[in-house]
Parts: structure tokens; sequence; C-alpha cells
């Protein structure tokens, strides 16, 4: 139950939704409290320009996102958590990479420089309605086409959010042997509430962001201008930032 009303509210707590939130009241207004119409426009008018500001936006991601940790220059760690989301079903029901394959290739790095001696990929469907598709099980037929050993590869297929991926790959874990500490690999957007739920559950994890979506700040004309993209951005930010104060009074 948890799983389907964060994926309904999610909805509305975007910018976007707000914004037409404030329109459709605006003309509400004018029917039954034409007072209103005008504090409604504006309103929306506002919410729009602040997450449409690039500069805002990057000032907030930059401070968000977990800085890298500095690994050890010996020796290699038993495995790499790459948590799901970096791909789904294409129209025919098949896999396809997105926007936060950096996930993947972080992780597929990590194994060829040594630095791993293994990777634990955690992912099933997080859709409401999952269909047959599961993240873990189509990234490993990626992995054995780029000529992985088997024997490096650990599927987790079953969790739909961050939360099941620390349950179920805490028992894996343990069922594989494998010693902690190990690197936790997803986007930099999601690392610190991936962090949180992980040493909940009492995984020993090393932060290991990826996928970083800016660089640090810097003031300019171009950052002031408004940009219809970053609303799209604030919506990975803002639905971290929720879900991190719900897991914090859980």
């Amino acid at each position: 139950m948890f799983f389907f009303f964060s994926k309904v509210l999610l909805i509305f707590i975007l910018p976007f939704t707000w914004v037409v939130i404030f329109i459709i009241a605006a003309f509400i207004a004018r029917i039954w409290k034409p007072r209103l119409q005008c504090p409604f426009f504006v309103t929306s008018g506002v919410i729009l320009l602040l997450f449409s500001n690039p500069f805002l936006f990057n000032l907030f991601a930059s401070r968000w996102d977990i800085k890298p940790v500095p690994l050890k220059q010996s020796g290699s760690y038993s495995c790499a958590i790459i948590l799901g989301g970096f791909s789904g079903p294409d129209a025919k029901g098949e896999g396809r990479f997105n926007g936060s394959a950096d996930r993947f290739i972080q992780g597929l790095k990590l194994l060829s420089t040594g630095k791993v001696t293994h990777l634990l990929v955690s992912g099933g469907n997080g859709n409401l309605v999952p269909g047959n598709f599961r993240e873990g099980t189509w990234v490993k037929t990626q992995l054995e086409l780029l000529k992985v050993p088997d024997s490096c590869i650990v599927v987790e297929s079953q969790s739909r959010n961050t939360l099941e991926n620390a349950a179920f790959s805490k028992t894996i874990l343990a069922q594989k042997r494998l010693q902690p500490p190990y690197l936790l690999v997803t986007s930099a957007f999601h690392m610190r509430r991936a962090v949180g739920i992980f040493r909940k559950e009492k995984v020993d994890i090393i932060p290991y962001p990826c996928n970083y979506m800016v660089a640090d700040p810097e003031l300019s004309f171009d950052q002031l201008m408004p940009d219809a993209g970053i609303l799209g951005g604030w919506n990975f930010y803002i639905k971290e930032l929720v879900g991190n104060i719900v897991n914090y009074f859980k």
C-alpha cells in the first residue's frame, strides 16, 4: 500500500503540477472569487520562474549531491551494489538503457579495473503495473554480452524501490558470503537517500556517486535565464528530498 501511494502522491509534489493547479484555480476564481484571480496567476508565475531558474537549481543540486569518496589505493572491494533505475522496458517489452546509464558504466568500470570482484545489480520493476520486465535479469544479459564472467555477476530482481533494494541486497550479500564494505553505485541526486536507507539496514557501504546532473554553480547571464528543462531536473530532487524526510520519520 505504501508503494502504491508513494507513486500516486508523487504527482502532487512536483513544481509543474502546482503551476497547473494555481492556473486552474485562477480560472475558477474568475467565476466565484474574482479578487483571488490575480494572486493565483502571480503565484503560478513565481513558481514557474523559480523552478525554471538554472542557477537556483544548480546551487541546490551542488549542495545536495554526495561528493565522491576516495577509494583505497591497493586491494579491491568484494562487491559494488548497482542500484536499478537506469534501464527499463521498451515498446516491445525488451530492455533499454535510459539517462541514468552511468550507473551501469561506472559499475562495469569498477569491475574491469579490479576495484571490485563482484557486481550486484539490484532492481526489479518499479512500475505500478510491472509487467514481465525485471531490470536485474536484463542487465545481467548485457553484462554477459560484454564478456563479464557469470561468476562475477550477482542479481537481485525483485525490488521495486530503494527500501527493497537495501533489504534484498543485504540478504543476498550474506548468502554469497561477500565481505563488507561494499561500494554503493547510484546517481548523485539519489545517493543521499540511498545511503540513509542502506545504513539503516545495517549494510556497510561506501558511496560511489555518479551520473552528476550539474557542476558547481557559476553565476552568469545564461544561468539567470529561465529554462523549461530545469523543471524536469527538479522532479528528481524534490522526489529525493521528500523521500528522505519520509524515511527519516519512518
